[in-house]
């Protein structure tokens, strides 16, 4: 039976997120310390651990069949590969920034000065867009010492909490792109693991519903309940159900995490009570 070569990072947040979600999907992993590649114990996958920039390659050459990867990376590295599914977490931007001491407000105050980055294709691209010509220093690593030290004028890097480039003293003035993990395949992919993807992918989006919505028990009097039912449609309407107090039942719906507080305040002020909230591990429609 064929087994599905998918790719994570190496090592780092990104690395220990996709082995979460994985594992969410009810795929179990044999990974040893310091293992290249690991193979699960209940469904046709192989996982290589492999350095974050490589994996778009291999994506290319067909030595994978997918990856959960930066959407950044995929923009830098890969942008003709495709994107099967979103999975909402690792999220972060990909920002200019200067000195706090510049007066460069935004991209077009760059014109003809020096940026540090890793992501020279990704800034080139929005360079060429703006019509502004500017000179890159390409660097592997961190680039926010670069305007310390005097080897550019702004950097252009990732941004997930924007402490790093607070610790630098830089602040960011244009945001090129927002990432977040996806999962990506090969055009090389096979029909038989293109299948394994499928069920990949039923599985994902069954535990990414799960995480955006949230399971809601109430009590509410009967004369209550048009105007509570208007308040919770649930995914086609609530379920309801009789309680042993006459003239009293309850609704059982999903509320999105979104609207959770705004939705629980208005059911309250219409009557409802013992609001209970529980977690969704699978949302599967």
């Amino acid at each position: 039976m064929s087994k599905l070569k998918i790719a994570v990072q190496k090592s780092g947040r990104l690395n220990e997120d996709s082995l979460k979600i994985l594992k969410a999907i009810g795929i179990s992993i044999d990974n040893g310390k310091d293992q290249l590649k690991a193979s699960a114990r209940n469904f046709p996958l192989e996982v290589f651990y492999l350095r974050n920039g490589d994996i778009p390659q291999y994506l290319k050459d067909g030595v994978v069949d997918a990856a959960i990867i930066g959407e950044n990376v995929l923009i830098e590295k890969g942008n003709d590969l495709n994107i099967v599914e979103r999975l909402g977490f690792s999220k972060c931007r990909v920002s200019i920034a200067v000195p706090k001491s510049s007066e460069a407000k935004s991209l077009k105050d760059l014109e003809g000065k020096r940026i540090a980055t890793s992501y020279p294709n990704t800034v080139n691209q929005f360079l060429e867009k703006a019509g502004i010509t500017a000179n890159l220093h390409i660097i592997n690593g961190s680039v926010e010492i670069a305007p310390n030290i005097g080897l550019a004028d702004a950097v252009c890097d990732i941004v997930s909490s924007g402490s790093t480039l607070f610790k630098n003293g830089l602040k960011e003035i244009d945001k090129l792109l927002s990432s977040e993990a996806v999962l990506a395949t090969s055009p090389k992919i096979s029909d038989e693991n293109q299948a394994i993807i499928d069920k990949i992918q039923f599985r994902l989006k069954s535990v990414l519903r799960g995480r955006e919505n949230k399971y809601v028990l109430l009590n509410a009097p009967n004369d209550k309940l048009d105007k509570i039912i208007e308040i919770l449609p649930g995914m086609n309407s609530p379920t309801i159900l009789p309680l042993a107090k006459e003239g009293w039942s309850s609704l059982h719906s999903v509320i999105n995490k979104n609207d959770f507080w705004n939705v629980i305040d208005e059911l309250k002020s219409n009557g409802a009570e013992g609001i209970l909230v529980c977690p969704i591990e699978n949302m599967v429609l």
